[in-house]
């Protein structure tokens, strides 16, 4: 249940846009969330790789997906983060990551709408 709501927090944030487009109202919640994207990124990221690892013990379907979209938008919200604590000192990694951040960020709000649709589901 934890990793549903962590989701649905997560795919908030990276659909934000989309979100605040279609219900502007939404914009105050939003703004709420946005000082922590980074540690909410984060976290998604490690919850995303721990549910993988957990999910192919299990072979549960939607945990997989939901753990892998889990780790993609975890990324994408705490990349400056990550790239700040962890990239910081191999710069081969840090211009990797940055190549691999460019490319994934076009898929950034499709990612979130998915990973709060999973996480509604993982919650039946």
């Amino acid at each position: 249940m934890l990793s549903a709501i962590i989701a649905i927090i997560g795919g908030i944030i990276a659909a934000s846009s989309l979100i605040v487009a279609k219900k502007p109202n939404a914009q105050e919640l939003i703004d709420k969330l946005t000082p922590y994207q980074g540690w909410i990124g984060v976290i998604l990221a490690f919850w995303g790789v721990w549910g993988i690892i957990i999910s192919l013990g299990h072979f549960s379907l939607i945990g997989i997906a939901l753990s892998a979209v889990e780790f993609i938008v975890g990324f994408l919200l705490g990349y400056g983060l990550i790239s700040k604590y962890l990239l910081e000192k191999n710069e081969t990694a840090k211009i990797k990551g940055q190549e691999l951040r460019m490319k994934l960020t076009k898929y950034q709000v499709p990612a979130g709408i998915i990973l709060i649709v999973l996480g509604i589901l993982s919650f039946f």
